[in-house]
């Protein structure tokens, strides 16, 4: 928990961590950690897991308190850790908050309560209720209407904002790109706002956003990385060609239902041992296959090398443990020399 006292540090390539699991379904601790590790070496600035890269709803609220431990200790306070812990049940929500606050967490992601449609009304009362439950902890909303039926007003946003002092940000995970400059323009430039819609990571910078948690690094975590570092430091035009050159692994994320064609990408390039998604999701069929393979081939040039970090077939074997616990070298560079690896 060493950033939790300064959520402004989380700032950057928020990495939303994609949940291995072996091939007959269960989580694959070993192969999370290891995802961490390379994550890390690759220069992602941060480490997300829960959301719905994550396959949250697929887990148990047990199975995923076991694997935010399981990522708190392969980092080891190296880079922020922000994982989503909401759920559509309060109950639910707080106790899986509380187990990854024990766990050192430096900031909690919580989604809308999905299906139930609740007004803003509702929402303001939900939050708050978190926020007070936890008042050393920063609280970020997840805002993914897609995925809910429900969008977080900006007025909303400010209200939480305004109100509650750990109330910190927002995920803002909508295709209205105007929604984004509300929700700033209300709330000013000290609210952290990063944005989970992989083609508006770029624009959200012009407007004050503090990074992306963006589905792509898992994938390509040195290029999504060195995109913001190069905005940062005001070479435009290179992140602007990162941005271009990163649309057909986009794509290939959604040819079907994310997280399944990624996970096919890190199984085939040795990151994990299954890409076993859980019911009701399936893994890619021959037809989404066949446009992955196509896409692939047209963003090979930004993916991150795996090397070093390739795994065993059996998950379980202690090679593969004591790989996990390992601590790169390089793993707290943040320098474009790092980012810059398998690009």
């Amino acid at each position: 928990m060493k950033f939790r006292s300064n959520p402004a540090a989380i700032r950057g390539s928020i990495a939303p961590l994609m949940t291995p699991f072996t091939a007959d379904g269960a989580v694959d601790h070993a192969g999370l950690a290891n995802l961490v590790n390379w994550q890390l070496a690759s220069g992602s600035h941060g480490i997300s897991i829960g959301g719905s890269t994550g396959e949250p709803s697929a887990q148990t609220i047990a199975e995923r308190a076991e694997a935010i431990r399981t990522v708190a200790a392969a980092i080891d306070d190296r880079v922020p850790f922000m994982p989503g812990t909401g759920s559509a049940k309060l109950d639910e929500t707080l106790e899986l908050t509380a187990a990854a606050r024990d766990a050192g967490i430096d900031a909690a992601l919580i989604i809308t309560p999905y299906y139930a449609r609740p007004t803003q009304e509702a929402l303001y009362v939900w939050y708050k209720t978190v926020a007070e439950e936890f008042p050393d902890l920063p609280i970020v909303a997840y805002n993914v209407p897609s995925r809910t039926a429900v969008d977080i007003n900006p007025e909303t946003i400010a209200r939480l904002y305004r109100d509650l002092d750990n109330f910190v940000g927002v995920k803002e995970t909508t295709k209205d790109f105007e929604h984004f400059s509300r929700v700033l323009h209300l709330c000013g430039p000290d609210l952290l706002v990063w944005s989970g819609i992989e083609l508006l990571c770029l624009p959200l910078m012009a407007l004050g956003g503090a990074g992306f948690v963006s589905a792509t690094a898992n994938i390509a975590p040195a290029a999504v990385a060195e995109m913001f570092e190069a905005w940062e430091a005001g070479d435009f035009a290179r992140a602007r060609e990162i941005h271009y050159g990163l649309h057909p692994l986009v794509d290939l994320l959604f040819v079907e239902t994310n997280p399944a064609p990624g996970k096919w990408v890190l199984e085939q390039r040795g990151l994990i041992a299954s890409g076993y998604v859980r019911p009701p999701l399936i893994t890619p069929t021959d037809a989404g296959l066949a446009q992955i393979r196509t896409l692939l081939s047209a963003g090979e040039r930004f993916l991150t090398s795996p090397e070093g970090f390739t795994v065993p077939t059996d998950t379980a074997s202690s090679d593969m443990a004591d790989k996990a616990d390992k601590t790169p070298s390089d793993a707290t560079s943040s320098t474009a020399t790092t980012t810059m690896k398998g690009l």
